[in-house]
């Protein structure tokens, strides 16, 4: 597996391209904006786009998503159904795509011979995901370095998002973390000092 991080959209969005390269095949990850760049940045992996993933619905991790499926029609786009509204008051924050596919908790996507895990983590939104492959969790919005995602919008809320950092916090073993903004790091590392992080898991902290 190889990893390639591309910041793009109005606030700089981490977007990743997640390529199998013994097949040749790679997936998108929160193409927030610049769709354009995202797919020649693909096209310099001398990867296949198979799969465009969404770790969540909010504008600055799909900008880029209508240019894409312009360019790559045949490319499927996956996002929880939670983040996907009728109800024009979300809109502004997550703005209707058309013609996408629902994933959600325990499924299981390929990109070549790599699997995707989805695993279901609220708080941020009301459909947030975490995207495990090999050893790395593709965490959104919901754990950053250092910090968490916000939980001020219509559908966040604190309690949900500890209730995810929870289970992140408890997942076994160590895993390079690579979140929506700003640096990757590393489960364990946050786990140590990542004050929202150790408030969920009940340690002493910032909270304590």
């Amino acid at each position: 597996m190889k990893l390639h991080v591309l910041p793009v959209g109005p606030i700089q969005a981490n977007c990743y391209i997640l390529c199998d390269e013994q097949e040749k095949k790679c997936a998108v990850i929160d193409p927030g904006g610049e769709g354009a760049k995202v797919a020649r940045a693909v096209k310099g992996t001398d990867c296949e786009a198979v799969a465009i993933f969404l770790t969540h619905g909010h504008y600055d991790h799909t900008g880029g998503v209508e240019e894409l499926q312009e360019l790559w029609p045949e490319v499927p786009v996956y996002i929880n159904k939670r983040d996907q509204h009728e109800d024009s008051r979300f809109w502004q924050l997550c703005p209707p795509l058309k013609g996408t596919k629902s994933y959600d908790e325990g499924d299981c996507l390929e990109v070549g011979s790599l699997k995707v895990e989805v695993l279901a983590t609220p708080g941020h939104s009301g459909g947030s995901v975490t995207l495990k492959c090999e050893n790395c969790l593709f965490t959104g919005d919901t754990l950053f370095a250092g910090s968490c995602g916000r939980t001020d919008f219509p559908d966040g809320s604190m309690t949900t998002i500890l209730a995810s950092l929870k289970r992140l916090g408890e997942l076994e073993g160590d895993w390079n973390v690579f979140p929506g903004h700003m640096e990757n790091s590393t489960l364990e590392r946050e786990r140590r000092y990542n004050p929202y992080l150790r408030q969920a898991m009940g340690s002493k902290g910032y909270f304590g």
